[in-house]
C-alpha cells in the first residue's frame, strides 16, 4: 500500500473537519453543490463516485463472470443478510434505543421519527461504495459486481414493501428516479467505462499497470465525497451533537453486528477470502443516497427521519474503513480457492 492508502483514516478524518469548516466558513460553495441536483441525487457527489468506482470496474473481466456460478455461497450470504436479516435487525435496535434504552432523553414524536430513519437505512444495502470498500480488502472485482448488480435487481421490487411493513403503512412513494438514476450513474457508466478501457489495453499486463496507476483516484475520490458529504451536513452536525450521537449507537451495533454475522457465515462456509471480504462489506455499507432522498419525500428536509439518515453517512466512513482494517488483517485465516 502506499502513503496515501496507509492513512486514509487519518485523511478522511481531516475531511471530515475540513467539510464542517466549509460550511461554517463558505456557506455559499456548499449551497452551490446542494443545488447541483437532479432525482435528489447530487450530481457533483456522483461525478466523485464515478471516480472512486471506476478503477474498481476497470479490473471487472467479463470473461470470468461464468464462474461464478460455480462459486455461489458468497452470493448467498449477501442476500440472506441483506434482505433476511438486516432491514429487520435494525428496526428491532431502532425501537429498542428510541422506545425503551434513550426514552428519558427523546419525546415519542422524535423517537418515531428517528426510528423510521434507521428503517429506510436498515433496508438500502450499498450500491456504489462498496465497490471501494472492496477495492481496499483486494475483493474479487468481477464477483463485487455481481453482488451489487443483483442486489439493485432485488432493491427494486424489495425495498418499498420491507419499508412499507417496518413502517406499518400500506403506501409508501418511492423515489424510483432516483434509484435508476443512482443505478446509471454509479454502476452502469463506470462499468462501460472500465470496460472500453479494457479493450483499448487489451493485454493483461498493460491492463494490470494501468489499474495501478489509477487506483489511487479511488482514494482522493472518498475524501473529497466525505469532504462535500460533512460540508452540506455539517451545521446539523453541530447543531445537535448529543443527538447524533444517540442515533448513532444503534448505528454502529448494527454496523458491527451485520458485518460479524456476514463474515462469520462467510468463514464457516469456507468461502475464499476475495469473495468473504466484498460479501460481508455490502451488507455493512448502505445505500445512503436512497435513503435520505425517501426520507426527505416522506417526512421533511428537516425532520428527524432526514436527520438519522445523515447520521448514517456520518457513521458510515470511518467503520467501514476500520473494518477493511480487520478483513485486510485476517485474510490469512479463509480459504484461498
Amino acid at each position: 500500500m502506499g502513503t496515501f492508502a496507509r492513512f486514509l483514516t487519518l485523511w478522511v478524518a481531516l475531511a471530515m473537519a475540513g467539510g464542517i469548516a466549509l460550511g461554517i466558513v463558505a456557506p455559499g460553495v456548499v449551497e452551490a453543490v446542494a443545488r447541483a441536483e437532479v432525482a435528489s441525487i447530487n450530481l457533483v457527489v456522483a461525478v466523485l463516485v464515478w471516480a472512486m468506482v471506476y478503477p474498481m470496474m476497470v479490473g471487472v473481466d467479463f470473461g470470468a463472470v461464468a464462474g461464478i456460478a460455480r462459486q455461489p455461497r458468497g452470493l448467498i450470504v449477501t442476500l440472506v443478510v441483506n434482505w433476511l436479516i438486516k432491514p429487520f435487525t435494525m428496526a428491532l435496535l431502532a425501537v429498542l434505543f428510541f422506545e425503551h434504552v434513550f426514552a428519558r432523553w427523546i419525546t415519542p414524536e422524535d423517537a418515531a421519527q428517528y426510528i423510521a430513519g434507521l428503517i429506510l437505512l436498515g433496508a438500502a444495502p450499498c450500491t456504489a461504495m462498496v465497490f471501494v470498500w472492496s477495492q481496499l480488502a483486494r475483493g474479487d472485482a468481477t464477483y463485487t459486481l455481481v453482488q451489487v448488480s443483483v442486489n439493485d435487481l432485488i432493491m427494486v421490487v424489495a425495498f418499498a414493501p420491507i419499508v412499507a411493513l417496518l413502517l406499518g403503512v400500506t403506501e409508501i412513494a418511492v423515489p424510483w428516479q432516483t434509484l435508476v438514476l443512482a443505478t446509471v450513474l454509479y454502476v452502469l457508466l463506470p462499468l462501460m467505462a472500465g470496460l472500453i478501457t479494457r479493450r483499448i489495453l487489451r493485454t493483461k499486463d498493460r491492463i494490470a499497470a494501468f489499474g495501478t496507476r489509477v487506483a489511487p483516484w479511488s482514494g482522493i475520490g472518498l475524501v473529497v465525497t466525505v469532504a462535500i458529504l460533512f460540508g452540506l451536513q455539517g451545521e446539523v452536525i453541530l447543531d445537535k451533537p448529543f443527538v447524533i450521537a444517540l442515533i448513532a449507537v444503534p448505528i454502529l451495533i448494527q454496523s458491527y453486528g451485520i458485518f460479524a454475522l456476514a463474515y462469520g457465515a462467510a468463514y464457516v462456509l469456507r468461502v475464499p477470502h476475495r469473495i468473504a471480504a466484498p460479501c460481508a462489506l455490502i451488507g455493512t455499507s448502505n445505500f445512503f443516497e436512497l435513503a435520505v432522498a425517501v426520507a426527505i419525500s416522506l417526512f421533511g428536509l428537516n425532520s428527524g427521519a432526514a436527520l438519522a439518515t445523515v447520521v448514517g453517512v456520518l457513521v458510515e466512513v470511518p467503520v467501514m474503513l476500520s473494518l477493511v482494517a480487520f478483513v485486510n488483517r485476517t485474510r490469512g485465516r479463509f480459504a484461498t480457492t
